[in-house]
């Protein structure tokens, strides 16, 4: 069998993996405080996966054996737990769902290529046998872009690249290397690493995402201040479609009509299976840090990124947590003693001496990278903004411990799962004209939703990435659901007055996670009914028999 190793099948990150608060004495008072659950009994746990009852496999008998000739015994499985894996990304709806033991269309068959040919051939056997490809990255998604149709009755393929894994060569005048679109996150930058160069694209899902995956949803990263959006990095890409490849050359700009690059990007598996492309790399920084700072209150720390994000400095990271979420970043910090113990208590009360209202600080990670003057004149210039706002600098060290605790959050979502509360997230951008309310008016829409079912419940904000024009804003939600109502019906209500408060307030429905089936509800909104003509008219064109990721991206009202 393929040696492609897979996250769990009921949560985020591999097994033996998890978040734990036992070395966090803050932890569980917070959770008590703001939820209203302990977290310091015993907990839930996900059910064994032999309870699960796992439907069988539909994939008919010469399909299969046409799968089998193309890709080998050892690389093609209807094993029920790697079907179960392939069925769901790791949003909160999709482990409610794969907890509960909600089956109802699972692939029928998961196929591993080796390589573009055997990609192509998988993609042309799919539609001449009238059945549904779903591409597989890492399986990150949280947008609801894996998951095969309820009433789908033609066989299903999840084609999984993780064999696809290489870097392949490095234009190094032109500052590009060609990718094979399957390769992990941390797999790639080790790859470049190795040469000297970096791509610097960071989501939080660094550890469990691929290339492919990035380009298809139009990821951000956690440094895109400096190194640009999956979009920016883009700059060539191969793609199979059935009976023909697409091939888009890195060129640094084109005049050649309306961009399909751009339709490509965002698409979700819908326009064709990505297996490489060519993206913007750079050499290895002489320098890299990441300096924490304080602001007083949300308003000023939001007004100091603004001020960043046009003056002469250009840092790789600029980013403000709301009081809510400093205080959540406060209570998991380990349990700290000695003199750096000390001297923070000493900062706070030094602070509450001089008028700072303590429930209303912002904490703000901004990263420098370069070489050395560069890094000093960067630091310089974002100083004296950060004190014209009031802020003051906390230093490399709890900057460090940004750094490595970064890809860790996802697993939070687990943990409250096993304790019976529901947590998620949702992101959108906005101008900085509309930031502020788009913020108060969110935040307000999931307290009243709250309210209405309710519960106690919680959300926390920052702000993760600049534009010249706006920034985004990404939210964390959580509450313990009541029990005499579906869980996901309670979620639908927070999740969806989020989502429509993005809207009415100038966001897009999202900044970096996909539209999948979550929020194909608001597509109309966010781009327009005739946007979705538009869009129609593309998929239709692209895939008349509705093989390639069906479901996907539009409201099913407009699906055909």
């Amino acid at each position: 069998m393929t040696d492609v190793v897979h996250q769990k099948w009921w949560g985020w990150g591999v097994e033996g993996v998890a978040f734990n608060p036992d070395d966090k004495p803050g932890f569980a008072p917070f959770v008590h405080d703001v939820l209203g659950i302990d977290v310091s009994g015993p907990a839930g746990s996900p059910p064994a996966f032999e309870e699960l009852d796992v439907p069988a496999s539909r994939l008919p008998d010469d399909l299969g054996g046409s799968l089998r000739r193309i890709v080998g015994d050892h690389h093609i499985t209807t094993d029920d737990m790697d079907r179960v894996v392939h069925t769901y990304g790791k949003g909160l709806r999709d482990l409610v769902r794969v907890r509960a033991g909600d089956l109802p269309r699972l692939p029928d068959v998961v196929v591993y290529p080796a390589n573009e040919a055997e990609v192509q051939q998988i993609v042309d056997q799919v539609v001449a046998a009238d059945g549904v490809l779903i591409p597989f990255g890492g399986g990150s998604n949280i947008s609801g872009s894996l998951t095969p149709q309820a009433g789908e009755d033609r066989p299903v393929v999840s084609l999984d690249l993780g064999r696809l894994n290489r870097v392949l060569e490095i234009d190094s005048d032109a500052g590009l290397a060609r990718v094979q679109a399957g390769g992990l996150g941390p797999d790639l930058e080790a790859q470049l690493t190795e040469q000297g160069w970096t791509m610097g694209h960071q989501p939080d899902s660094f550890k469990h995402s691929t290339l492919g995956g990035w380009i298809a949803t139009r990821s951000s990263g956690m440094q895109s201040d400096k190194y640009g959006d999956i979009a920016d990095i883009t700059r060539g890409m191969r793609v199979v479609l059935p009976g023909k490849v697409v091939e888009l050359r890195p060129l640094p700009s084109t005049s050649t009509g309306p961009s399909v690059r751009e339709m490509i990007l965002g698409s979700e598996g819908r326009l064709g299976v990505i297996t490489e492309a060519w993206v913007h790399v750079h050499r290895l920084p002489e320098n890299r840090e990441v300096i924490a700072y304080l602001f007083p209150n949300w308003a000023a720390g939001i007004a100091a990124m603004q001020e960043i994000s046009v003056s002469d400095a250009t840092p790789s990271i600029t980013r403000v947590s709301d009081a809510n979420e400093t205080a959540f970043s406060l209570a998991t910090r380990k349990e700290s003693k000695g003199l750096s113990s000390k001297v923070g208590e000493g900062l706070f009360e030094l602070l509450r001496r001089r008028g700072w209202d303590l429930n209303k600080v912002c904490i703000s990670y901004i990263g420098y990278e370069g070489g050395s003057a560069k890094v000093r004149a960067d630091k310089s210039e974002v100083g004296r903004i950060v004190g014209r706002h009031g802020g003051i600098k906390l230093g490399k060290g709890p900057g460090s411990m940004y750094d490595q605790k970064k890809f860790d959050t996802p697993y939070l979502r687990d943990f409250l799962l096993d304790r019976g509360a529901l947590g998620d997230v949702s992101e959108t951008a906005t101008p900085w004209s509309r930031l502020g309310e788009v913020y108060v008016a969110t935040v307000r829409a999931a307290r009243k939703a709250f309210a209405e079912l309710d519960v106690q419940g919680f959300i926390m904000c920052h702000l993760s990435h600049s534009y010249h024009s706006g920034a985004c804003l990404y939210f964390t939600f959580a509450f313990p659901p009541r029990e005499d109502s579906p869980q996901l019906e309670q979620y639908d209500v927070v999740k969806s007055a989020i989502q429509q408060s993005f809207i009415d307030h100038g966001g897009t429905l999202s900044h970096h996670h996909g539209v999948g089936t979550d929020h194909a509800p608001w597509m109309e909104q966010d781009i327009s009914p005739a946007g979705v003509d538009l869009m129609v008219g593309l998929l239709q064109s692209a895939d008349p028999g509705r093989h390639l990721n069906p479901g996907t991206l539009l409201p099913p009202d407009r699906e055909w």
